[in-house]
């Protein structure tokens, strides 16, 4: 009966613990998305600013062109106006580097996988930072590419036909913080023994 009780205790310690994680990261996207839609919002502004400038010059080239006597606009306002919609073009376009990055982060925060798969580079060297006492090992080097998670690399070399776990991949690379992955990074690949 004790153990029972045991086991229940550890399940629903478990299960409070999982739904705590799940919250955590649930709120991280929902900020995220407030964050874009916030982002969108902005650049529907300019573009209607834009948008307004862009007609304002056609309304004063018309001006220009129509009448000889060139009523009220002049090349100096025409030159102010296309400075503004070249500033507006700059601040949107650093409005859409902006969403991207956050757009970025969000599918980090979702630990989702940016369709990338990784291709084994065979080689026979030893892994950076040595994995065996007895010198060269066979594996992979993998180098680590944006949205890439221990499990999502191992997940596609099994694919392939390698068998290996995320746990293996992190023996075989001492003092990897697998939380802390960083783009470019190489790391090694055990095979599998024969």
């Amino acid at each position: 009966m004790k153990r029972i009780l045991i086991w229940v205790f550890i399940l629903s310690f478990s299960l409070a613990a999982a739904r705590a994680q799940d919250d955590a990261t649930q709120q991280q996207i929902n900020e995220l998305n407030g964050h874009i839609r916030d982002q969108q919002e902005t650049l529907d502004a300019q573009k209607k600013r834009i948008d307004a400038l862009e007609k304002e010059i056609s309304e004063l080239r018309d001006k220009s062109n129509g009448s000889g006597a060139n009523p009220g606009a002049n090349p100096d306002d025409l030159q102010k106006l296309a400075d503004q919609v070249q500033e507006l073009a700059k601040k949107q376009q650093a409005d859409n580097d902006l969403i991207l990055k956050e757009i970025g982060k969000l599918g980090k925060a979702g630990g989702s996988a940016t369709g990338h798969k990784p291709t084994p580079n065979v080689t026979t060297n030893a892994p950076t930072g040595g994995s065996s006492a007895g010198g060269k090992e066979n594996g992979y080097e993998y180098k680590v590419a944006a949205g890439d998670t221990l499990s999502i690399i191992a997940k596609a070399y099994r694919e392939q036909g390698i068998k290996v776990t995320a746990e293996q991949i992190l023996k075989a690379n001492p003092g990897l913080n697998p939380n802390s992955l960083k783009v470019g990074q190489k790391i090694f690949i055990p095979a599998p023994a024969q």
